[in-house]
């Protein structure tokens, strides 16, 4: 039976102007089932060539999520309606990867794994599929792609902090192994390139480790072998003499200082509100576009992402974007603003008033002009932010 979305996404069919297919992999460095300009789930391919246009952002047996663009009709008003396609949403782009990749995906299962568990509360428990596909994807042998094992490690020790609510060995097998991908100095480092934001730099990815450790509930008290805890407080000294280069890694300080208050100097905590607060816009929102010059999101930029960006018709003057808002919405509650701060406010007004009818919250990739899986990072995170703010009602059961 194919699962489609509630009557809010009437008029969803008008806008699916998909936007042409790049070359490329979507999931760069990491095997698939199938690529992605070729994907093909029952009878209806997600593109029909290179050439042609994106049907679908997700589609697979009972999934059929149509491709994101610009062009999708705002809600006429946020409510639990909303809410509960958004959490669809999110469901079935994580069901689409595990069923469909082989690779854990930092733009979908893997924000799944590490954000979605956070809501459950509200939202009910997350899938248990998806769980056991992080489950079964750890690592036997040390070593390997860094990438790869923070995020199995973030993802499994999220659910345990928010779901189970005590470690399970599986998390801890998880950030043992995470350790065996560190650099020597005491970082962790990405791949060359991928989503623009969420995964970025070497800091950006380290701090994702740091909320692993954190996230894991009672995991760092009990590590007794020394190597191990060397390496645990080798990455935490490197955390802590870090300089941001950007403004987008001074707020990764802040997000770090949440975690591991010992990491972060008060001077520094103070800096990065500060700038959050200037970053603000008119509109109530922020704009990732702002926060960082373009080539220092990561350590070399491709011509080809900076040409793409460059383009854009409001490149001089970048507007509000759904991921930026709702991340500094986060870090500056999780920082003690309260939630009746006028300007928090201002914020979450964009966000309800930005949502779109299929419940996702648009964000154009700052990656490739293909699927926007900043689309469902921002999603995530939008979630999270209205969360936080008393905006989402209990919906589980």
């Amino acid at each position: 039976m194919h699962h489609r979305y509630t009557p809010i996404t009437l008029g969803l069919i008008s806008f699916m102007y998909a936007v042409g297919l790049a070359s490329g992999s979507d999931c760069p460095a990491l095997s698939q089932k199938t690529p992605p300009e070729s994907v093909t789930t029952g009878q209806t391919p997600l593109v029909a060539s290179a050439h042609s246009k994106i049907l679908y952002q997700y589609k697979s047996d009972g999934i059929e999520v149509p491709a994101a663009t610009a062009d999708e009709p705002t809600v006429k008003a946020f409510g639990p309606d909303t809410i509960l396609a958004a959490k669809k949403y999110l469901d079935d782009g994580a069901h689409y990867w595990v069923r469909e990749k082989s690779c854990v995906a930092c733009h979908t299962s893997g924000v799944y794994m590490v954000e979605r568990p956070v809501v459950t509360p509200l939202l009910g428990k997350p899938s248990s599929e998806v769980r056991e596909d992080f489950v079964s994807s750890i690592p036997k042998k040390p070593g390997g792609s860094s990438i790869k094992s923070v995020w199995l490690a973030e993802g499994l020790a999220s659910w345990d902090k928010y779901v189970a609510g005590a470690l399970s060995p599986d998390t801890d097998k998880a950030l043992r192994h995470m350790f065996t991908c560190m650099a020597e100095d005491a970082y962790f480092k990405p791949i060359a390139q991928v989503e623009i934001p969420y995964i970025t730099t070497a800091f950006e990815l380290t701090v994702q480790a740091a909320r692993a450790v954190a996230n894991a509930p009672g995991w760092l008290a009990s590590i007794e072998e020394p190597a191990l805890l060397k390496r645990i407080n080798a990455m935490k000294g490197w955390l802590r003499l870090h300089a941001p280069v950007s403004d987008y890694e001074l707020a990764l300080k802040l997000q770090l200082a949440a975690l591991m208050p010992d990491v972060v100097p008060e001077a520094v905590r103070k800096n990065a509100v500060s700038m959050l607060w200037r970053q603000q816009l008119a509109d109530g929102g922020w704009s990732t576009r702002r926060i960082s010059d373009i080539m220092r999101w990561h350590e070399k930029m491709d011509p080809k992402v900076v040409a793409m960006i460059q383009s854009e018709p409001d490149a001089a003057n970048p507007g509000s974007d759904p991921y930026m808002t709702a991340w500094a919405i986060v870090l500056l509650r999780e920082e003690g603003i309260p939630v009746s701060n006028p300007r928090i406010q201002k914020g979450v007004a964009w966000l309800k008033a930005n949502q779109r009818v299929s419940g996702r919250w648009w964000m154009k990739s700052l990656f490739r002009d293909t699927y926007h899986y900043s689309t469902y990072i921002s999603t995530a995170q939008a979630l999270r932010a209205l969360a936080i703010c008393g905006e989402v009602p209990k919906l589980s059961e």
